[in-house]
């Protein structure tokens, strides 16, 4: 890809601070700086597409990741917590306007009398499967301006650094 012919706003900083600490190296923030920036703009646009089918970021994540289990696309709420990496409190509240929807159901488990499932419903189901089609094609929409090798060594610097930060 050909470099833009016009500095972004992460080199016109690095260039300002050269200028006021040139005893220091901001080059640093033009990767964190523009992972900052994107990563705000990646949120904008995928946010658009949940709307679309009357989600939000939450409740999109916590009808796919009920999905991706297969069998019967169920998990007990503390698993469904750990999944998708928020309190056992923002879980409730999601599995709250969820099941208001009618697209969740709370049941009790098959293994522990005490113990209660949140699974998809049938009309949960066929949403996020329509939800998820959409998803991906916003996402391969989103990253079609980098061709394939960029894609590949984006994604393995990505992952290097996801792992220094164990997350």
């Amino acid at each position: 890809m050909a470099e833009p012919t016009h500095p972004d706003r992460a080199a016109q900083i690095v260039d300002q601070w050269r200028t006021e600490r040139p005893d220091l190296d901001p080059t640093p923030f033009l990767v964190i700086g523009r992972l900052h920036r994107v990563a705000n703009a990646l949120t904008t646009e995928l946010v658009r597409v949940y709307d679309e089918f009357g989600l939000g970021e939450g409740e999109f994540d916590v009808l796919a990741t009920l999905r991706r289990q297969g069998g019967d696309f169920a998990l007990t709420p503390s698993d469904l917590s750990e999944q998708t990496v928020v309190s056992s409190g923002a879980v409730t509240k999601r599995v709250d306007r969820l099941e208001a929807r009618g697209l969740v159901e709370r049941r009790p488990s098959g293994t522990d009398g005490r113990s209660r499932l949140v699974a998809l419903t049938p009309a949960g189901r066929k949403l996020i499967d329509r939800a998820f089609a959409a998803h991906l094609a916003n996402e391969e929409r989103l990253l079609s301006v980098l061709s394939q090798p960029e894609r590949d060594a984006l994604e393995r610097g990505l992952l290097a650094l996801a792992r220094s930060l164990a997350v």
